[in-house]
């Protein structure tokens, strides 16, 4: 099968990205579950954007680069923030249903935002929203959906992709190929033991283009949500930072040495609303201080009407366990949420192999730095997926490799035994704190493991494996503290590591 492009991935990344291509030749999406299935549909906050009164994209860039430690990429955060404008009429004019409030455009406000700039839609339900929108719009644009197809190899010749190699739902092998990809493959919430993240988000998409030779940028970066729902018997769920942008209040859990106390105010000047990589820290250092399993989050002095018509979705989805939060604080704990490392693209979506672009979560951009400011992220997708398409259309070079890349040869490829063993092993070794020989240990372990099963979830496995390997390099790498990355053997920032770290494989398939 020949196309003009092909897409892997069917979030917001995928499908925008598709729609823009589909007006310029054959175009095809891949993607490994229900097209529907993506961390977009879960995405509750919404998505960041100056363009309510008394707001700018000088505010919002400040914003950015102060969440991001240091770490983000001034001329890629001015790309974002200059353009996030015109982003939002575009989804707007696609039909995105944003919420608005006496016919203005309803703002909510975030983590680390100095002001209300968040969009959202159906409420909690920004995501879901969106996503059934770019699937209509997909459609009917006549581009080509296979879903339930697991790639398995990026195809290349002399150096530049060609297309890929996927198992279908029977696991036959098909070979697409293809003038351009672009991976839109999403995040790696799925090497934790607790996230927020589907089933889906393995981080193939990472793996697939290592293999094949591309950089990854920023691997140690790995993004803990601090409030995910935490009670006994229930899968994670979050709860999103937007209700602590309405007044909820984070607190020591009942029955502690002071319990029901109010904490964020000892952490950060911006208390509840600090950036999330400073909460995720706080809400654990207050976890073994009470020997709990999780703190509060408090919106009961909130009125209960506007709560259940703000967060219909978190709402309804507590009173499913018997947990009404206009009434009782909901018990919260960190789970693994955004992956800001990936592979690396320039500030049109180009990877370092002909060919190949990368857009959403999948890539490196530069924009996110150490720590992702909350709701940049559907913001990220649709900016640098309709950059990639362009450049696409020009013809462009791929992108240089950045000037610190340094080749890794990783030990021959293994797989995890099973999911739930990767998964504690990361989350123990190289999850929110990390220690030297935590991550030793972890890096032995993976090397250790047999080679991968056939079929989807051997490919899967091994994806995750490789995944895993190159966080836990990266995160020994780099002996400081900063942004998501936190080395308790080295608990501050150091000026002399305010830069990345690249990897290239130096034999690739």
């Amino acid at each position: 099968m020949n196309y003009d492009y092909l897409i892997l991935g069917s979030g917001i990344a995928g499908l925008y990205a598709a729609l823009l291509a589909a007006q310029h030749g054959r175009t095809a999406v891949v993607t490994k579950g229900p097209i529907e299935e993506s961390n977009t549909k879960y995405a509750q906050g919404g998505i960041a954007a100056a363009v309510g009164p008394g707001d700018s994209v000088t505010a919002h860039r400040n914003d950015t680069l102060a969440a991001g430690a240091g770490l983000c990429d001034p001329a890629a955060v001015d790309v974002l923030v200059r353009e996030a404008p015109d982003r939002i009429r575009r989804l707007t004019e696609l039909g995105v249903p944003f919420d608005s409030e006496e016919g203005q455009v309803a703002l909510g406000r975030e983590g680390a935002h100095s002001r209300a700039r968040i969009l959202h839609a159906g409420g909690d339900r920004t995501g879901d929203a969106i996503e059934t929108v770019m699937v209509r719009r997909v459609r009917e644009a006549g581009v080509e959906v296979f879903d339930r197809h697991a790639v398995t190899e990026l195809r290349t010749r002399d150096g530049r992709v060609t297309g890929v190699e996927a198992l279908d739902p029977t696991g036959r092998p098909v070979l697409f190929q293809a003038t351009r990809t672009i991976l839109a493959t999403g995040g790696a919430g799925q090497l934790y033991t607790l996230t927020t993240n589907p089933s889906v988000a393995t981080g193939d998409g990472v793996a697939l283009a290592w293999r094949a030779g591309a950089v990854v940028r920023d691997m140690e970066f790995v993004q803990f949500h601090p409030t995910a729902l935490a009670l006994p018997g229930v899968p994670t769920f979050l709860l999103t930072e937007a209700l602590r942008g309405e007044g909820a209040i984070l607190r020591t859990p009942a029955g502690a040495g002071g319990g029901g106390r109010a904490f964020m105010p000892n952490y950060h000047p911006l208390g509840d609303l600090a950036p999330r990589d400073v909460v995720a820290r706080a809400i654990a250092t207050e976890m073994r201080r009470s020997g709990s399993d999780h703190v509060l989050l408090d919106i009961t002095h909130a009125d209960p009407d506007f709560i259940a018509a703000r967060f219909p979705g978190v709402h309804q989805h507590c009173l499913r366990y018997e947990l009404d939060i206009t009434r009782a604080p909901a018990p919260v704990a960190p789970a693994a949420h955004y992956f800001m490392g990936g592979v690396y693209t320039d500030h049109w979506g180009r990877t370092t192999l002909p060919g190949l672009y990368a857009c959403g979560e999948v890539a490196s951009t530069g924009v996110h730095g150490a720590n992702r400011l909350a709701s940049n992220s559907l913001l990220e997708t649709v900016v640098f997926a309709q950059r990639a398409v362009e450049a696409s259309q020009r013809g462009d070079a791929p992108a240089a490799p950045p000037p610190d890349t340094t080749p890794l040869a990783l030990p021959r490829l293994t797989a995890a035994p099973d999911r739930a063993t990767l998964q504690s092993l990361l989350w123990s070794q190289a999850g929110i704190v990390r220690d030297p020989q935590g991550l030793a240990d972890a890096a032995a372990t993976i090397d250790a493991w047999g080679a991968p099963s056939a079929g989807v979830e051997g490919a899967t496995l091994a994806n995750m494996a490789l995944v895993g390997r190159l966080i836990v390099q990266a995160a020994s790498r780099r002996t400081e503290s900063r942004g998501a990355h936190y080395r308790s053997d080295a608990p501050e920032s150091d000026p002399n590591w305010r830069r990345h770290l690249s990897f290239v494989r130096p034999d690739p398939q």
